[in-house]
């Protein structure tokens, strides 16, 4: 899940500069004024949880959602164990992403599922973020059997949802808006789940502006399902204008992805707090980018922002290696990219397991205004 460099925050800052010089435009405004959050109702919801911190999930014996959530390979006891090792060092929230096509094959048997997964987190303390829709990696998702990994490349077999032709074809809405309702609506008082991600990085794999439109009709099908919990699409690509304002003002909590060192984060974090409303990254940490948990934990936790880094156990998403420098011959990195455990439960940096422990404990730090 590819990222934009530092330069472009700063471009973006630019922008917003010069603009303050030139004709207002017309204001982008959310789809349904009367539906999303006061800013207000989120701060209240925000302050009756406590800090958020986590990981992106998929069970390490899965290669993307369709190998999780199908009835064939469904591993509830590594998800299990390895939800075990979360909250083992004091993860209390995990994202999850769906998929329709999983879905689509065996609606029923999907919903018992997502629910067996929902039991097996709430044993362990942990809420779920549920993610519906991706734009990331492979644009062909098929059920079945899915592929072996590809040695020593990062998320070989990840699969979009939906997959290119969906995305660009307004008449296969109709299904995909069936799907995401009884998902949401089954779930919607559900106080397993914390938050619904409506789609993970909309306009990437050079899809652009492509996306608006289901992207408009996501957020249109959740205010209609109407859920007890706040719904969000997280900025992650800074020179993204359209989408990223038609993300930040139809969210009722602000979420992100950010890749980047401690300062570059930090600069990230300050533009979007003027829009008033909670934060949650739910992506970071990449340790050869110097996204690290010992420079941004501390940042996100003074800060009061939810941190869901990416990766949990090593498994067959092979995300130990990073997007841009495959590793065809396999081994295992010098330095992995993401993930925390290998698969026995075991630390790849106790000391990083340590600190996540310490941070989490510690009192929080107000910032000074």
């Amino acid at each position: 899940m590819r990222r934009i460099n530092y330069i472009l925050v700063l471009l973006l800052l630019m922008a917003g500069l010069a603009a303050c010089q030139q004709e207002p435009k017309p204001a982008v405004k959310p789809i349904e004024e009367g539906k999303i959050w006061s800013v207000e109702k989120a701060n209240e919801w925000y302050k009756q949880h406590q800090w958020m911190i986590g990981a992106n999930f998929i069970p390490s014996t899965a290669i993307n959602q369709l190998e999780m959530w199908q009835a064939e390979t469904f591993d509830p006891k590594t998800i299990d164990r390895e939800l075990g090792y979360a909250q083992g060092i004091g993860f209390n929230t995990m994202r999850v992403f769906l998929h329709s096509v999983a879905y689509g094959a065996d609606p029923k048997g999907f919903k018992s599922r997502v629910d067996q997964y929902l039991t097996i987190a709430n044993k362990h303390h942990i809420q779920t973020i549920f993610v519906f829709f991706d734009d990331c990696w492979n644009p062909n998702p098929k059920p079945g059997k899915q592929p072996l990994p590809k040695q020593g490349i990062h998320n070989s077999g990840w699969v979009q949802d939906p997959g290119v032709r969906e995305v660009k074809d307004p008449k296969q809405f109709n299904v995909l808006k069936s799907y995401f309702q009884d998902v949401m609506s089954t779930f919607k008082h559900d106080k397993r789940v914390l938050l619904w991600d409506l789609y993970n990085e909309p306009g990437n794999s050079t899809k652009h502006d492509t996306s608006l439109a289901l992207l408009t009709k996501v957020f249109t099908w959740a205010r209609e399902v109407n859920p007890d919990q706040p719904v969000s699409a997280g900025l992650w690509a800074w020179d993204f204008e359209k989408l990223n304002a038609f993300q930040a003002l139809n969210s009722d909590i602000i979420t992100y992805h950010e890749y980047e060192p401690d300062t570059a984060h930090t600069r990230v974090l300050q533009l979007l707090k003027t829009h008033g409303r909670p934060m949650i990254c739910t992506e970071y940490m990449a340790r050869t980018r110097k996204s690290t948990f010992q420079t941004i934990l501390p940042i996100l936790k003074k800060a009061n922002v939810g941190a869901i880094n990416w990766g949990l156990v090593a498994g067959k998403t092979n995300t130990i290696y990073a997007w841009d420098t495959p590793m065809p011959q396999g081994g295992e990195p010098k330095l992995w990219f993401h993930d925390i455990f290998r698969k026995d439960g075991t630390p790849y940096k106790p000391e990083e397991v340590q600190f996540i422990k310490q941070i989490i404990a510690s009192p929080r730090v107000e910032t000074t205004k």
